[in-house]
């Protein structure tokens, strides 16, 4: 399923979120230039769990790795996966936490989520990196904020693509059920192996869940619209 948009309009202009979008793109830009030099600087500022409490590293150095990751991207793909739902889900979210507000809870929720994928691969000697765990806990937020919004998907069905209009509770959840599974079956898996940090997905939605209380304004009144509009 691959997000379009939502039908709950974003009042104002979401500064934070598009700021998050650009500072992602242009870090990009910049891994793309650096050529034979990109490995070297992953490995400073991607997230390497063995390195937390390995020797010969400062305080700093073991700390800044766990924000600084989330703002790096392993391919075009991976930016662009992670930007639309940025762009979808990140501007309402903001809009009830204000600008502030809205990267607090951003950058806490990334850290919780590098949390995570250290804690579930502590020897791992393979960089983490992406926005994905800092926007899971976007949709944790989206979910409890707006869980009557409805969310233009495309959905592939056998040979065939099909627009659906899905509840944006539904489309949530069945993204935390596979990321769950997705997690579970990947606890087998020797430190040395890559792939998607499924853990880091799971830890920022909880996290959140959990967080989104403390930093809207207004309260936590569930707002979102079912009517269908194209903009």
């Amino acid at each position: 399923m691959i997000p379009l948009r939502d039908t709950t309009s974003t009042p104002g202009i979401p500064f934070v979120n598009i700021t998050l979008i650009a500072a992602c793109i242009l870090v990009f830009i910049y891994e793309y230039s650096l050529g034979t030099k990109l490995s070297a600087f992953i490995d400073v500022y991607g997230l390497i769990p063995a390195n937390v409490f390995a020797p010969g590293f400062t305080l700093g150095e073991r700390i800044y790795p766990f924000f600084s990751s989330m703002f790096l991207h392993g391919s075009w793909l991976h930016l662009i996966g992670n930007v639309l739902f940025l762009y979808i889900f990140g501007g309402n979210v903001e809009s009830r936490m204000g600008h502030a507000g809205y990267l607090a809870f951003y950058l806490v929720c990334g850290f919780a989520a590098a949390v995570m994928q250290f804690v579930t691969n502590v020897n791992s000697t393979i960089p983490m990196v992406g926005a994905s765990g800092a926007i899971s806990g976007v949709l944790g937020a989206y979910i409890t904020l707006f869980p009557r919004s409805r969310i233009l998907t495309l959905v592939p069905i056998f040979f065939f693509i099909q627009l659906i209009h899905i509840p944006a509770a539904v489309f949530i959840f069945i993204w935390f059920i596979i990321q769950f599974l997705s997690g579970v079956s990947s606890l087998g898996q020797t430190g040395d192996t890559g792939g998607v940090a499924f853990w880091a997905h799971i830890g920022g939605f909880v996290a959140g869940l959990i967080l989104v209380r403390f930093f809207v304004k207004g309260g936590l009144r569930a707002v979102g619209s079912d009517r269908r509009f194209y903009h």
